[in-house]
């Protein structure tokens, strides 16, 4: 059994699969999922998991260069834009851009992490690093 980290197979196996240059989605549970891109289904119900606990985690594990995001969740859901940029502190620059083109570049993504969060535009892009 392994003894840290991620517990998830698909989602761990997807983290050490990455390159430099490669995406991640971590989505509410009513973000569309293009055909063709790798669905880690983690929503169990509500709320669970949240898309806040599920950054934290991908973060502890992920090199992230920089994230994405929709513009619209700083007007439509401040706090949950508080706690991503509380997060992503220290050095993960996040750039923002409509919703639309938001959902268009998921098409690019190596695979989404659809959580159980219910709140708009709970979605964030993040973008592989080195670790060299």
């Amino acid at each position: 059994m392994k003894k840290t980290g991620t517990l998830n197979a698909q989602l761990s196996r997807v983290l050490a699969e990455l390159g430099h240059g490669d995406a991640v989605v971590i989505a509410d549970c009513g973000l569309p999922i293009p055909a063709g891109v790798e669905r880690i289904d983690l929503a169990l119900t509500q709320g669970i998991p949240s898309f806040t606990d599920t950054l934290a985690v991908v973060l502890s594990e992920m090199q992230v260069e920089h994230a994405l995001m929709a513009r619209e969740i700083r007007e439509a859901n401040p706090p949950l834009a508080g706690q991503i940029d509380a997060l992503t502190e220290g050095g993960i620059p996040v750039r923002l851009v409509s919703h639309a083109d938001f959902k268009t570049l998921t098409r690019q993504a190596r695979a989404v992490i659809r959580t159980g969060e219910a709140s708009p535009y709970a979605n964030v892009i993040l973008y592989s690093g080195v670790v060299f």
